[in-house]
């Protein structure tokens, strides 16, 4: 299966992925636990989902957000925008792959009120911390779930070979957001731990259920990646 239009990369992070802030590995696994961990163990680990607070620290919580680039405001832009316009075009290529039923039945099987998503409750007028650390949970989120629908989609469509790349390339994107937005709630707001929420994996399912699920998330994305672009970027916006 092809896509309408050749897929676009964004490389890099706000800090080289030697140092610090490492996103999640795009095989990350989903996990039904929960509990409050640093960023240092969520970016590197990104299995103990947690539901809930922000903790705030008053010390030096925040190891090496110095490390940030001059430009990590603008680089974070520009990664929710190009998550933002190419998300359609994933889940339109996500379906074309998966065949019938999911082509045809596309409303039916790819209801997004099936699966979870974590709240996203901020809007224009909400404090930016408070939006900050909203996207936080929403990146980490979906970076985690990427990485199970492109392991399932390893599995299913291993010829898929413009899918799968698309699949990396939004993972990647994802991570060097994650990493960004870990440096400026670090920098700005001395936040160095988040509570985050996972859906459930799909790992032991069947072929079909795997596929309705990755649709599913992919369809809600589509909705919620519009929604964090119309919040977040007047945030980053040059003043």
């Amino acid at each position: 299966c092809s896509a309408p239009r050749p897929a676009q990369v964004i490389s890099g992070s706000s800090v080289p992925t030697d140092h610090h802030w490492l996103g999640p590995h795009r095989d990350a696994r989903l996990s039904p636990r929960t509990g409050v961990v640093p960023f240092m163990a969520l970016l590197l680990l990104q299995r103990r989902p947690a539901a809930g607070r922000v903790l705030l620290v008053t010390g030096p919580g925040c190891p090496g957000h110095g490390l940030c680039r001059s430009n990590v405001q603008e680089q974070t832009r520009r990664q929710v925008a190009l998550l933002n316009a190419t998300a359609q075009d994933l889940f339109s290529l996500y379906l074309k792959c998966q065949g019938e039923p999911f082509s045809s039945e596309t409303d039916k099987l790819c209801n997004p009120g099936g699966v979870f998503f974590p709240a996203f409750r901020v809007n224009r007028t909400s404090e930016r911390k408070e939006v900050m650390v909203a996207m936080y949970k929403l990146f980490a989120f979906l970076n985690a779930s990427l990485g199970n629908i492109t392991r399932d989609q390893e599995e299913l469509n291993p010829t898929a070979k413009e899918l799968l790349d698309r699949l990396h390339n939004t993972t990647k994107t994802t991570r060097g957001l994650i990493s960004n937005l870990t440096c400026l709630l670090c920098k700005n707001y001395n936040v160095f731990q988040v509570d985050v929420s996972y859906g459930e994996s799909s790992k032991g399912k069947s072929a079909f259920k795997k596929k309705q699920q990755g649709c599913q998330v992919l369809r809600k994305y589509v909705q919620v990646i519009a929604q964090a672009a119309r919040i977040l970027l007047p945030h980053l916006s040059p003043p």
